[in-house]
């Protein structure tokens, strides 16, 4: 699932990058300006909404057409205005077509901002859902992944789960056979990225406690699927993942 918190690049109007109204174009190494931080998350959710139903007819045209990346550029500024730091991400949808996903990682500080989104949200219909952390997978078995060199299969992922049943939280180490062939940057994203598919966001930020990289095939170790079950069976933990 990508996520993305970046701003739009500016179009010129001239072959020599310049428009004549416009002046130079500006150099790309100037970092953006920090965004304020709205003192009231409530206004800000508001203005968001008020501009995804301005924008929404190209949006879904540009979705139609097979381009998400203009689709991502209409939102980006908007997302920013809630607060700078939410990542987004437009997705094909569980129950809908299409999913909005906005997210602030689990990050306490943004939690206001990301439930004043989802407050003010319209209801879930056909076309769209709404959600407030990236939610899981149907079926994480079934997920392929994509990195460098290599393809993924979820499929063949084994993890080592310790149930803290005092805590209601649960240690693990993920393993893939291909991790001994990765490097340490990939081995950290192939660890998280299946646990995140398979329990969402939330729900992994909540149950999981120690997560840890097995690059040699441990003992004792359940599938992606038998993991879901068992986080889903701890004490307080009510539905299917979000």
């Amino acid at each position: 699932m990508r996520l993305f918190r970046r701003r739009p690049r500016a179009h010129h109007g001239s072959a020599g990058g310049l428009d004549p109204e416009a002046g130079p174009a500006p150099d790309p190494r100037t970092p953006w300006p920090e965004s304020p931080v709205p003192a009231d998350p409530e206004e800000a959710a508001a203005g968001f909404w008020r501009h995804w139903q301005d924008v929404l007819p190209d949006l879904s045209a540009a979705l139609g057409e097979g381009n998400p990346r203009a689709a991502e550029t209409l939102l980006c500024e908007a997302v920013a205005r809630v607060h700078p730091e939410l990542q987004f991400s437009l997705e094909r949808g569980q129950r809908a077509v299409y999913a909005l996903v906005v997210s602030g990682r689990e990050d306490p500080a943004l939690r206001p901002y990301t439930d004043a989104w989802k407050a003010a949200a319209p209801p879930d219909d056909a076309i769209w859902e709404y959600h407030d952390s990236v939610p899981p997978v149907p079926d994480p078995a079934g997920v392929t992944v994509n990195l460098g060199a290599h393809r993924l299969a979820l499929a063949d992922v084994r993890v080592v789960a310790q149930v803290d049943e005092a805590e209601g939280v649960v240690d693990v180490a993920v393993h893939h056979p291909v991790f001994a062939d990765l490097d340490e940057s990939g081995r950290t994203a192939m660890t998280f990225l299946p646990l995140e598919a398979t329990l969402g966001e939330r729900m992994a930020g909540e149950r999981l406690r120690r997560v840890e990289t097995a690059v040699a095939p441990p003992q004792s170790t359940i599938s992606l699927g038998e993991l879901r079950d068992l986080v889903l069976g701890l004490a307080g933990s009510v539905g299917e993942p979000d």
